[in-house]
């Protein structure tokens, strides 16, 4: 099956499986979105969504994040992963904040942002503004390479493969579908490829060997 023929078939799946799509972390805002996906690196959104209501319960904002130590935020978000880098990022991103005006639907403003990648910008501007962005994770990276739609070794370039895949209009609803997917269906580890409802057919016969090998 070709590859755009296969992209087809996976999109009217998962819009039969995830008709909606609410965006897993917590947020009031742009401003507040954006924290939470910071926070989100290396650490599941179910421990960000337990940290951010303290969180925001004192820093709902630039202004009160940059009032906030280094010290005060570490110990409120300790439990997440990177905690000591992500206290420094966020208080010196409030700062640049205040100084550009505040969250932005702006690709180069909001990636000069500390703490800010692409990834992140992505489900900022897809999210918050309904900008089209095909924010890519390691679990859909993960995920298109398993599905056969992309060979690339790392996020950027899977992340172009998929743009090429599916139209723009789908990319900000897509993203999250994958990822809901992915937590139902198809894990990182221990996962059975011949019984899940996308890798049964998706994946390659020599991909689902070299799974079930280890």
């Amino acid at each position: 099956m070709k590859r755009i023929d296969k992209a087809y078939k996976i999109g009217q799946m998962l819009n039969e499986l995830y008709p909606e799509t609410p965006v897993p972390l917590e947020h009031s805002d742009p401003y507040t979105l954006l924290v939470a996906v910071m926070l989100s690196a290396q650490t599941t959104d179910k421990k960000v969504n337990e940290v951010t209501p303290e969180l925001f319960r004192h820093a709902n904002s630039p202004e009160k994040m940059a009032n906030l130590s280094v010290d005060d935020i570490q110990k409120i978000i300790q439990e997440i992963g990177l905690a000591p880098t992500k206290a420094k990022n966020l208080k010196k991103m409030a700062h640049q904040l205040i100084e550009g005006g505040g969250v932005r639907a702006d690709w180069k403003y909001l990636e000069s942002l500390a703490g800010v990648g692409h990834k992140t910008a992505s489900v900022v501007m897809a999210q918050a503004y309904g900008v089209p962005a095909f924010p890519v994770d390691t679990h859909i990276h993960r995920l298109a390479s398993r599905w056969g739609l992309s060979k690339a070794k790392n996020v950027e370039m899977t992340e172009r493969d998929l743009k090429k895949l599916w139209p723009k209009e789908m990319w900000n609803k897509l993203h999250l579908q994958i990822i809901f997917f992915g937590r139902e269906y198809c894990p990182a580890r221990n996962h059975n490829l011949k019984k899940c409802p996308i890798c049964s057919w998706a994946a390659s016969k020599k991909r689902i060997a070299q799974e079930i090998k280890g």
